[in-house]
């Protein structure tokens, strides 16, 4: 009788656990080598399922048109799901084991607002991965997008409330003259955690279109957020330690389910990610930003994502023509990626506001824009997408090398964060 793998990996779980009870964190990773390691195997499995489903899309950008299963980030999803509801009692063993109190669990001492800051926190994630299995489903339209995170972070916009109640900001020393050292800004406060999360959720989403992009950039700012939060492990107060603590909770399994997913996005993809890991990414990244009370330094990792999103405004707002699908072009004959192009001929396809704004893109050459040789109208324009700006600026180039590109955009925009949340802020504030 040949014993199950997971037969195995249960004992392995359950020794560690014995040896390195004292340190949660350690029981994290391993947690999260686990689920990792469960992901890829079942990652496999689930791909004739999806196809079977119909939840399956063609591979635009290669010869053979290849048809691939779609919503593949749910299977991450689903890991990263179990293994934070396993590694729920770890944060909190030291209270459930008290040597003073044996058994039983001191109410006065026990760190309830953490534990509903954790619960709260999953249960978003949980939602946000659920409403993207609906869009990979139903296909959403983007206003009904922008609703779905702003219901997800109910929850943690309401344990914060309840927790901590801060809404005051420390003004920058320029401004201090003016507004003085702190502003209350009330309910303005909880608009903003409210947009971060929206912001999060949908930044992941728009910023992709080839293989490789959205598990890479995510993983990139995860393991950012992780050596911030290492950091202060070392360095910080004891408030930043456990704030920074509850962060490392989330994103360390949160890496390990994105690698095997990256294995089998990156290119050439024998899966699609889907809208479900874009939100659930997303959601992980407010959580811990917002929980962690780090909203400013998450957004910092943010740069290329925040870039893209307002280049993409005038299309976004419908200021300029955007087609359903904004992805680069693919010419077959040379195997490369070329920015794709809107079409600013058809009714209505270019407002006032909008012509404005692509002059301004014109002035700073941010915008490849063609003109009608008779009147001189505006003919077409590169989609505005950051995948496109580079393929413009730096011609066209095969899907893998663009995807490295962004990549490495994405490290170096981490970096470039670094440098302005530990160098240049003290001269900020």
């Amino acid at each position: 009788m040949v014993v199950p793998t997971w037969v195995y990996l249960i004992l392995l779980f359950g020794l560690s656990i014995l040896t390195i009870l004292k340190e949660p964190i350690y029981i994290c990773i391993l947690a999260s080598v686990l689920a990792g390691l469960a992901t890829h195997k079942l990652i496999p499995s689930f791909k004739p399922q999806l196809i079977k489903a119909r939840l399956c899309g063609t591979d635009m950008h290669k010869k053979d048109k290849r048809l691939l299963p779609e919503a593949v980030g749910v299977v991450s999803g689903m890991s990263y799901i179990v293994c934070l509801c396993l590694l729920i009692p770890f944060p909190f063993v030291k209270w459930f084991l008290n040597e003073k109190n044996g058994s039983q669990l001191n109410q006065e001492e026990f760190p309830h607002h953490k534990f509903e800051e954790f619960i709260a926190g999953i249960l978003s994630i949980v939602s946000m991965l659920f409403l993207g299995i609906i869009d990979d489903v139903l296909n959403l339209r983007w206003r009904q997008k922008l609703v779905f995170p702003t219901i997800a972070s109910l929850p943690l916009l309401m344990v914060y409330i309840v927790s901590y109640g801060v809404t005051t900001i420390v003004v920058p020393i320029p401004l201090r003259p003016i507004f003085g050292r702190i502003i209350e800004l009330g309910p303005l406060y909880y608009i903003y955690m409210g947009m971060v999360a929206v912001f999060c959720t949908n930044a992941i989403n728009i910023h992709a279109g080839i293989n490789g992009l959205e598990v890479g950039q995510s993983i990139v700012i995860a393991l950012s957020i992780i050596i911030n939060d290492f950091h202060f492990l070392f360095t910080g107060a004891e408030p930043a330690v456990e704030a920074h603590t509850f962060s490392l909770f989330f994103l360390i399994p949160f890496v390990a389910v994105s690698i095997p997913l990256l294995w089998y996005n990156w290119y050439p993809a024998e899966v699609f990610v889907g809208d479900s890991f874009c939100y659930f990414a997303g959601m992980t990244f407010a959580v811990v930003g917002i929980l962690g009370h780090f909203s400013k330094t998450l957004l910092l990792f943010f740069i290329p994502q925040i870039f893209n999103f307002l280049y993409s405004c005038p299309q976004i707002f419908k200021l300029v023509e955007c087609p359903r699908h904004r992805l680069p072009s693919y010419d077959e004959k040379n195997n490369k990626l070329y920015a794709s192009r809107a079409d600013l001929t058809l009714p209505n396809a270019l407002k006032e506001h909008g012509k404005m704004i692509l002059k301004i893109f014109e002035f700073f050459r941010l915008v490849d824009i063609e003109y009608d040789e008779k009147t001189k109208e505006m003919k077409s324009i590169n989609n505005l997408t950051l995948l496109n700006l580079f393929l413009i600026k730096f011609g066209p180039r095969s899907e893998k090398n663009l995807a490295i590109m962004m990549v490495i955009v994405q490290i170096l925009s981490s970096a470039l964060a670094f440098f302005i949340r530990y160098k240049l802020v003290d001269l900020v504030y």
